[in-house]
């Protein structure tokens, strides 16, 4: 039932299938989220992470540190389009900000480890949410792109649902107030 709710979450203005073979090299949509901060002052979900090969991370431990939290599937296409922006905005807040992107393939690390290897994102960890927690605590059908930023205490302080320009002035000038 959760695979279901989230296959149909993405929001990924395409009549492509929700889950194809991979993602398509067609023209990027258009960014369609927008901030929403009416989840503000909530705690980071309880959840453990897995990178292939077997690391794991609990979403405990990055406490001290704002992150940007971004729950991602290489079938949707907005999330697809949005990673290299991801990529960039990793390497211009190093050490300043964590951007964890959070794969939630089923198929996991079959899925996650080609992407990576096909894309030149390395400021981006390819962590993966193998039990769909994240998905079921943002609401089981959450849609994907899900991005989320915590200040250093893990509380929210906006939330994006949707593909996001993160390279444009709003996105810098929301991180930068919030940091």
């Amino acid at each position: 039932m959760l695979g279901a709710l989230l296959l149909g979450g993405c929001d990924r203005q395409s009549a492509e299938p929700a889950q194809p073979a991979e993602a398509p090299q067609a023209a990027a949509p258009a960014a369609t989220g927008t901030i929403d901060r009416s989840f503000a002052g909530r705690i980071m979900p309880a959840a453990d992470l897995t990178a292939p090969g077997g690391a794991t991370l609990s979403l405990a431990a990055t406490r001290g540190k704002p992150v940007l939290l971004n729950l991602w599937a290489t079938w949707c296409v907005p999330c697809v389009t949005e990673m290299p922006l991801l990529n960039q905005l990793a390497a211009d807040y190093d050490g300043r900000l964590a951007v964890l992107t959070v794969s939630e393939d089923l198929q996991g690390e079959e899925k996650v480890v080609p992407f990576f290897e096909q894309r030149d994102l390395a400021n981006l960890p390819r962590w993966m949410d193998e039990k769909n927690d994240l998905a079921v605590a943002f609401g089981g059908g959450a849609a994907l792109p899900l991005t989320v930023l915590y200040d250093a205490q893990g509380r929210e302080v906006w939330r994006v649902i949707g593909g996001y320009d993160w390279a444009g002035a709003t996105a810098r000038q929301a991180i930068d107030s919030a940091l």
